[in-house]
């Protein structure tokens, strides 16, 4: 019997039909792949393909609750849509950092405002005031806000100073947001991770308008620090259970920071990746899902979601994260008790609440050394 590989996507125009023509190409005896199409789904009922390639559920609810169902009836989704759902770039820092990977130091704020439906009451189990000289003696300026859930540099805001922070937060809306410490980076590195097992390290500038942020023909780099930044994003992809995942490490005094690693439906847009990379990924991902294709139902992955937190054993706890060099850790040590109890942001009647609509602010040099 035929199986089928689908590809779900939205406004892409390059690499859902490269990897459909790929898969094609390559003449897998019973294995075929098509762009999926749907309509009203019904309940348990399997939806005909063996594995789908999921690039769009982020954004539309209808089709992660379609690919949810897809998963209960047997079918393999890249990535796995129960873990997505559940994933946060917050969580993913604190993971990173039992696992010994470095990343710099963050914190998880209150909303700024609150939805309409919460009232006082719901806030009695939050701190009032919150104590921002720790915060900002913990984390230090510049410094990134940036919401614990989001994505393509919405909502984000390099800030430099206390002023510029309040001014920035006070735009944050309902949004929950964390600050970060940012890195002084000498270089810059976006992997691809495919399968949990291929790494292809692309030098990247995040300074850079978008269609140039991918350096083509870069400098040298020490083996030593490249062969870190592939374990690292082995570790964590691993970790978290994606199959398809991009990782960004911004390396300051030759420490690479995991920066971003909560990217399931990464880019792999020919015009911005250039051509080799969206060579590379093409023809990784077509790879990966012949193989799943091809996989026992024993070998596929089960729809609890600790169990894809499977990184590997006696690992996490052995090794501390790096913070950047240029902040102490007995400052930072002594911060992080400080503001360890919960806190609350704004006013405990959480007045004036936004509605969380609308495209977002997006800061224009996500990355950029302070002058």
């Amino acid at each position: 019997m035929m199986k089928k590989i689908g590809v779900l996507f939205g406004v892409e125009n390059t690499f859902p039909g490269a990897l459909v023509d790929r898969i094609n190409s390559m003449g897998v005896d019973g294995i075929c792949a098509e762009p999926v199409k749907l309509g009203a789904v019904t309940m348990a009922e399997a939806c005909g393909y063996a594995v789908i390639v999921d690039r769009i559920s982020h954004e539309m609810p209808f089709y992660r609750a379609y690919l949810k169902n897809a998963v209960l009836t047997g079918t393999e989704v890249i990535n796995n849509p129960f873990w997505w759902s559940a994933d946060d770039k917050f969580f993913n820092y604190a993971l990173a950092q039992t696992l010994g990977v470095a990343v710099p130091r963050t914190v998880l704020l209150p909303h700024k405002n609150y939805p309409p439906q919460i009232n006082t009451a719901s806030l009695r189990n939050m701190e009032y005031p919150l104590n921002w000289e720790a915060i900002f003696e913990y984390i230090g300026f510049p410094a990134f806000l940036k919401p614990h859930d989001g994505g393509g540099w919405r909502d984000v805001f390099h800030v430099h100073d206390r002023e510029e922070f309040f001014r920035s937060y006070d735009l944050t809306r309902d949004l929950c947001m964390t600050l970060q410490a940012a890195v002084n980076f000498d270089e810059y590195f976006r992997c691809y991770v495919v399968g949990q097992k291929e790494v292809r390290i692309m030098p990247y500038d995040p300074r850079r308008p978008h269609e140039q942020r991918y350096i083509q023909e870069p400098s040298p780099y020490d083996p030593a620090l490249l062969a870190r930044v592939e374990r690292d994003a082995l570790t964590l992809c691993r970790a978290l259970g994606y199959d398809l995942n991009t990782v960004e490490f911004a390396v300051e005094d030759g420490v690479p920071y995991a920066i971003d690693f909560m990217n399931p439906a990464p880019d792999a847009d020919f015009y911005s990746v250039g051509q080799e990379n969206f060579n590379w990924i093409v023809n990784a991902v077509a790879r990966l899902t012949v193989e799943k294709a091809h996989a026992v139902p024993s070998q596929r992955s089960e729809i609890r979601c600790l169990n894809l937190l499977n990184g590997e054993p006696g690992v996490a706890g052995k090794v501390k994260a790096v913070a950047p060099k240029r902040s102490s850790p007995s400052r930072g040590a002594a911060s992080a008790k400080k503001i360890a109890a919960p806190v609350n942001a704004s006013s405990p009647k959480g007045e004036g609440a936004a509605k969380r609509r609308g495209t977002g602010r997006k800061v224009k040099d996500p990355a950029q050394k302070k002058s």
